[in-house]
């Protein structure tokens, strides 16, 4: 039924011990992204409606600054709260909580298409499981 996948460790860090390979198909080249809060549409959402309010007029009441300052707190802290995450181009497995180097950069078009023409060696555990999703 179920089989192991082993992460293949050989040569995936780097001498200050970030990930320089993916781990599950062996790429080479991964991304970084931000992985913002839930909340963060909600905090946009309210936002435009705090500056329609202020667009209207109705800023000069103290309770609706307060609102609008505790709005603008919120958001600045959910940027804060923003964790950064490292991303294969080939696989797509997502890593958090590692130390990402610095000559991994943001996702790049032309990298993404280079590496979606070449073939990807999977472990035969994630070729089987996509196999089941598919038929």
């Amino acid at each position: 039924m179920g089989q192991d996948l082993f992460p293949r460790w050989d040569e995936a860090l780097d001498d200050a011990s970030a990930l320089r390979k993916c781990i599950v198909c062996g790429c080479t080249e991964m991304y970084t992204r931000k992985n913002l809060p839930q909340v963060t549409p909600v905090i946009v959402v309210l936002a435009f409606l705090g500056a329609t309010v202020a667009l209207l007029g109705y800023a000069t009441n103290p309770l609706v600054i307060v609102l609008l300052g505790v709005l603008l707190a919120v958001d600045v802290l959910t940027l804060f709260w923003a964790r950064r995450q490292l991303v294969c181009y080939g696989c797509g497995a997502i890593y958090w909580a590692m130390r990402i180097a610095r000559y991994h950069h943001a996702w790049d078009r032309t990298v993404a298409e280079r590496i979606g023409k070449e073939p990807i060696e999977l472990p035969t555990v994630l070729i089987e499981s996509a196999k089941q999703r598919e038929g």
